[in-house]
């Protein structure tokens, strides 16, 4: 839905125009899976899918909310009661976002919201961050609490991580809220300091199709929170406060040091050489050697599936399909489990790869991909 269609959706609702219309977008992350917990790089991109709510303000401690893709009506909630573990519907997502800015002393009175997303679910391109940064967004207009937006970053992701109660890093959050059109957002996910890359694939004769596997995955379930774990002991074995402070050129040692801890070995040898992957894609982008990252993104789908071990069966097709029929490079994209994989591509080979990517999920009895072009996006903004 448009702003307009949105903003006509709350007065149907709420029986009044809102006071403003927000849009916050997924994003896809071009390289650095599972290095935003460890301190680490990682260059994500917005989508043009997004997020959009409409919002006014109230003065009752009342949070109403209402979403256009999830049936049944007007959620009524009490800030008051609002407290983490509480909730585990889809209301924990805004509604995690206006407990982190209440903890945080900010004086959030209550809104009435409407929401519409565009941005697919259990897909791995951030839904939920989009969520939550389009409400942080209209709350720190709507009550002029003059937030900038990586500080929105970092209460959005205190809402996933203790209001919601899934362990995800800084990334995604920051990708909603940060990320500009034409460019890929280098972030140092320990100090949050930011770098815009062009990123302008159409320029160059290129595309970066991305790949739903329509598998679905939750940040929340166990799996991802044992990888997180396994890091950081990691770290703590190293004697190090995280994964990021080992240098790529020592890694061969450090991994020595840790033994017979197969597992944790795994999992270190994943970010230390996903980080050095980060920082070769940025050099190649600098130098203008766009087709150059095909190979890095291939060398990070190798180590997400056998040292991370977060693939899956339908990611792993994608990859193999797509590099045999002509591919520069493919990865899956996002926590795993699950969820999608990206394709960079010659514009002139799009359409082959394409089905050669259907064809093997129909042979493979697979549910068929929803498969679209990536094109980098603004960040999160005030529609109207």
């Amino acid at each position: 839905m448009g702003a307009q269609q949105v903003a006509e959706r709350f007065a149907e609702l709420y029986g009044a125009e809102p006071e403003g219309v927000w849009a916050a977008p997924g994003r896809v992350n071009l390289i650095g899976e599972h290095t935003d917990y460890n301190d680490g790089f990682v260059m994500p991109f917005a989508l043009p899918h997004q997020a959009v709510a409409a919002v006014s303000r109230r003065d009752d401690g009342v949070l109403r909310l209402h979403s256009e893709d999830v049936e049944g009506g007007v959620v009524e909630l009490r800030l008051d009661a609002l407290a983490p573990g509480t909730d585990r519907k889809w209301t924990a997502y805004p509604a995690g976002v206006v407990w982190a800015l209440r903890e945080a002393g900010h004086e959030v009175t209550g809104a009435d919201v409407h929401l519409s997303s565009t941005v697919p679910t259990g897909a791995g391109l951030s839904s939920s961050a989009a969520l939550e940064v389009v409400i942080a967004l209209a709350l720190n207009d709507l009550y002029d609490l003059g937030l900038q937006r990586w500080k929105l970053a970092r209460l959005c992701q205190r809402a996933e991580n203790v209001y919601v109660g899934a362990p995800t890093g800084i990334m995604d959050q920051t990708a909603s809220a940060c990320c500009e059109q034409g460019h890929a957002l280098f972030l140092d996910t320990r100090d949050l300091s930011q770098q815009q890359i062009p990123f302008d694939l159409v320029a160059e004769g290129l595309r970066l199709l991305v790949v739903d596997t329509q598998v679905k995955h939750a940040h929340s379930g166990g799996e991802y929170g044992k990888r997180r774990a396994g890091c950081e002991k990691g770290a703590a074995l190293l004697g190090v406060d995280a994964l990021r402070d080992i240098p790529y050129d020592g890694l061969d040692e450090a991994l020595a040091r840790l033994g017979d801890e197969e597992e944790v070995i795994r999992l270190v040898r994943h970010v230390v050489t996903e980080d050095e992957r980060v920082e070769r894609t940025v050099a190649l982008l600098r130098a203008g050697d766009t087709r150059a990252i095909g190979p890095v993104l291939t060398e990070g789908h190798a180590s997400l599936r056998d040292d991370f071990r977060i693939s899956c069966p339908e990611l792993d097709l994608v990859v193999d399909t797509a590099l045999a029929a002509g591919a520069l490079g493919a990865r899956m994209t996002g926590g795993g489990f699950g969820g999608s994989a990206i394709v960079l591509a010659e514009a002139a080979d799009v359409d082959t790869l394409t089905k050669a990517v259907e064809e093997a999920f129909a042979a493979a009895d697979f549910k068929t991909p929803r498969i679209f072009e990536a094109v980098p996006s603004p960040g999160a903004r005030r529609l109207s």
